[in-house]
């Protein structure tokens, strides 16, 4: 192979994941405006840092949405996700359950699943949960640049799921945006090109 035609076949791949980079980061942005607001059963709250028995500044924001749309009628249950950084921690879940409760929800209204690590393992455990309850209809709740990979995943994993991003969010500034979009782009691509939950490219 010639040097120029080995240049060219470089040139095309660097284009081509420049291209899927910056298409997806569009589509991220673009569905992080997306608030599905509509009434279903439970919403799933997707867990965020714990500091000691308190939620973190991230994590108080998406319990919070959680609250507003269990209090306004859109949800009937809430499911907390979340388990433990270290053995000696709280669980995601039970600091958020705690939190919530002391905020108005009803502890016969909110569920929790106290073992996932990861995005996917939040919504896995969270929709055992939820079919053991018979529960069938999902507004999942994340901060905005969240939103597209965790619906993706939900839809994939079988539930009829809706986004609600937290109207409010730490990551306010360019400053901390981007590193945070930077983020979801690789792992939204990770996802679509070796999730074995994948059947069909969106």
């Amino acid at each position: 192979m010639g040097i120029k035609k080995l240049r060219l076949i470089c040139l095309l791949i660097v284009l081509f994941i420049s291209i899927l980079i910056a298409y997806s980061a569009y589509t991220i942005w673009s569905f992080s405006q997306e608030d599905q607001l509509v009434h279903s059963d439970a919403a799933i709250v997707l867990g965020a840092a714990v500091w000691g028995d308190q939620p973190s500044p991230v994590f108080r924001e998406r319990i919070n949405h959680s609250i507003s749309l269990y209090k306004n009628g859109y949800v009937k249950k809430v499911i907390f996700t979340g388990g433990k950084r270290s053995e000696n921690d709280y669980t995601e879940a039970e600091v958020a359950k705690d939190y919530a409760i002391e905020n108005g929800i009803e502890e016969k209204d909110i569920l929790i699943e106290t073992r996932s690590r990861i995005t996917e393992e939040n919504l896995i455990y969270a929709y055992d949960i939820a079919l053991m309850n018979k529960l069938k209809t999902f507004t999942i709740v994340s901060d905005p640049l969240h939103m597209k990979r965790a619906i993706l995943i939900a839809k994939d994993i079988g539930m009829q799921a809706y986004s609600s991003p937290t109207p409010s969010t730490q990551y306010k500034s360019f400053k901390s945006q981007a590193p945070f979009l930077f983020r979801e782009v690789f792992l939204y691509i990770g996802y679509i090109c070796s999730s074995p939950f994948r059947n069909s490219h969106i």
